[in-house]
C-alpha cells in the first residue's frame, strides 16, 4: 500500500515572504512540509479533519512501517539531490522508496523527474536565456538526448501513471494519485517542448495535466505543489503574442499574467516537492520583467541550498556583470 501525504496548517500563520535575506538559512525539510495556506480550511472527502488547540491537521493514513523502512524524507531528499544536480544519489533514494512502496506512483514519477532534469542538466536547456530570449528559444537546434535515458523516463513515468489510475479507480480524489497525474503530465510537457521541441504535443500536455491539478486543489487547497502547473501555462502563455493569445484561447488554454504569477508563488510559499523549482520559475519571471535584482535575490537563496547546481552561479554571474 503507499503512503499518504501529511499536511499540517497552523492557524495564524502568514504566507512566506519571497524577499531574500542572506540571514535566512534554508528551510529543513520538515519545516517545508508545514503548509502555511492563506486559504479558508474545509472539509473535504478522503481528509480527516482535527481540531486540537488551535491547529488544524489534515492528515492521510499511513500504512504500517517495518523497522528501518524508508521515510517519505528520504524520498524528499531525492529530490533535494535532484535539484542540487546529484542525479546518481536522487536516483538511488527513489529506488529505495520504491522497493519499500512498490503501489505508490510518486516513486517511478520521482525517479522520471530524476531522468528527465538530468539530461535537460546536461543538455543547458534549463539556462534562463533560453526562456527571456524567445527568438533564441525557437532558434535553438534539437537538442540530442541520450536514448537509454529517454526510454528509462518513458518507462517511469508509464509506471507512475499506471499505478495513479489504479488507485484513482479505487478512489477519485486520491491526492497523492492526483499529484502524481498531473506530474507526470508536466514532465512529459517538459521532455517534448524543451527536448523534442514539439511545442503541440507540450501544450496537449500541459492541459491533460491541469485537469488533474484543479482536482486536487479542488479537494484540498493546501496541496501547494498542485500549483505550479496552472500557474506555469497561464504566466507562460501570457507572453506569446497577441493573436496567438486568442487562438490559445480558443482551443482551451488558460492564460492569465497575473493569476499565472501568483499560482507560481504559492508553490514557491509553500510548496514541497516543487518548490525550488517555481523559485527558479519567479527568477526567469524577474528576469523578464527587467528586474535583475529581485531574480539575484531568489538565484542566491537556491545557490545557498543547491551549492552544486552551477545553473545559478552562471545566472548570478551573468546579472552581476550587467549582461542582462
Amino acid at each position: 500500500m503507499a503512503p499518504r501525504s501529511r499536511w499540517v496548517h497552523r492557524p495564524g500563520l502568514k504566507s512566506v515572504d519571497l524577499e531574500y535575506s542572506p540571514t535566512r538559512q534554508p528551510a529543513r525539510a520538515e519545516e517545508r512540509r508545514t503548509i502555511r495556506a492563506p486559504f479558508p480550511m474545509r472539509n473535504a472527502a478522503g481528509f480527516t479533519v482535527i481540531a486540537v488547540l488551535g491547529a488544524i491537521t489534515f492528515a492521510f493514513p499511513r500504512p504500517a512501517r517495518a523497522a528501518g523502512a524508508v521515510q517519505e524524507k528520504d524520498l524528499y531528499a531525492g529530490w533535494l539531490k535532484m535539484y542540487d544536480l546529484k542525479f546518481d544519489d536522487a536516483h538511488r533514494s527513489f529506488a529505495a522508496w520504491k522497493q519499500n512502496y512498490p503501489d505508490d506512483p510518486l516513486g517511478p514519477a520521482s525517479n522520471a523527474a530524476a531522468y528527465l532534469f538530468s539530461e535537460l542538466a546536461r543538455l543547458g536547456a534549463l539556462e534562463s536565456e533560453l526562456f527571456v530570449d524567445d527568438s533564441g528559444f525557437k532558434e535553438r537546434a534539437k537538442l540530442r538526448p541520450d536514448s537509454t535515458k529517454k526510454t528509462l523516463f518513458g518507462q517511469e513515468i508509464a509506471r507512475a501513471e499506471q499505478l495513479a489510475d489504479a488507485a484513482l479507480q479505487r478512489f477519485g480524489n486520491d491526492s497523492n494519485a492526483l499529484f502524481v497525474k498531473s506530474l507526470a503530465f508536466g514532465l512529459r510537457a517538459d521532455n517534448a517542448g524543451l527536448i523534442e521541441k514539439q511545442s503541440l504535443a507540450a501544450l496537449s500536455y500541459t492541459k491533460e495535466g491541469r485537469v488533474y491539478a484543479e482536482r486536487l486543489m479542488q479537494s484540498n487547497p493546501d496541496a501547494a505543489d498542485a500549483y505550479l502547473g496552472p500557474g506555469v501555462e497561464n504566466y507562460l502563455l501570457s507572453l506569446k503574442p497577441a493573436p496567438s493569445r486568442v487562438l490559445l484561447r480558443m482551443t482551451g488554454s488558460n492564460i492569465d499574467r497575473e493569476r499565472g504569477l501568483e499560482e507560481i508563488r504559492q508553490t514557491a510559499s509553500h510548496g514541497h516537492y516543487l518548490e525550488p523549482f517555481a523559485k527558479l520559475l519567479l527568477a526567469v519571471a524577474a528576469l523578464r520583467d527587467n528586474n535583475p535584482v529581485r531574480a539575484r535575490e531568489l538565484l542566491a537563496e537556491l545557490h545557498v541550498r543547491f551549492p552544486d547546481n552551477e545553473l545559478y552561479i552562471r545566472e548570478m554571474g551573468r546579472i552581476d556583470k550587467g549582461l542582462r
